[in-house]
């Protein structure tokens, strides 16, 4: 691996790498979530669209079931075959096949390998530092803000005002 944080040459220019420069990172939790990626946007500069090369390991699930009010996804699968979980629906999906998760769209997804070979494919989305992402099975609200979570019965607008 490299020591090179971004392809800026030395005049600050974002100039074009192969993607084996970009470093990967990776995240497991437990034996259910996990998967290796790399956020080729942030390598090469981009501030307004996130890029990120994702492989998920055989058994394994990207993320907790979830969506988002202000951020859209785009998935498109590269080589092998997942699950895209959306909501109570389950697809399969192969490579060269191409999914978008709308923001707002209030249908909880999720990407999940349940085949024994890895799936690559690119994850595409807008970043917004507003964003309220919504998980439904656990009921965890995250407001992306203040780094914050939260669970519990929703309040109406005057819920514990003194009058």
């Amino acid at each position: 691996m490299t020591d090179i944080k971004t392809s800026a040459n030395a005049d600050g220019v974002f100039e074009p790498v192969p993607i084996t420069a970009v470093p990967w990172q990776e995240f497991f939790h437990g034996e259910r979530y996990g998967m290796r990626f790399q956020v080729l946007s942030e390598f090469g500069g981009g501030t307004q669209i996130t890029v990120a090369n994702e492989i998920l390991p055989p058994g394994r699930q990207a993320n907790q079931l979830h969506y988002h009010l202000l951020e859209e996804e785009h998935v498109l699968v590269l080589e092998g075959s997942m699950t895209v979980r959306l909501g109570d629906a389950q697809h399969v999906v192969h490579a060269g096949h191409y999914v978008c998760f709308p923001a707002g769209q209030k249908v909880g997804h999720a990407l999940i390998n349940h085949t024994d070979s890895p799936c690559r494919y690119l994850v595409l989305g807008n970043p917004q530092p507003h964003d309220v992402a919504v998980f439904p099975e656990t009921g965890r609200v995250s407001v992306k803000l203040t780094g914050e979570g939260y669970r519990g019965t929703p309040l109406g607008y005057w819920d514990g005002v003194a009058s």
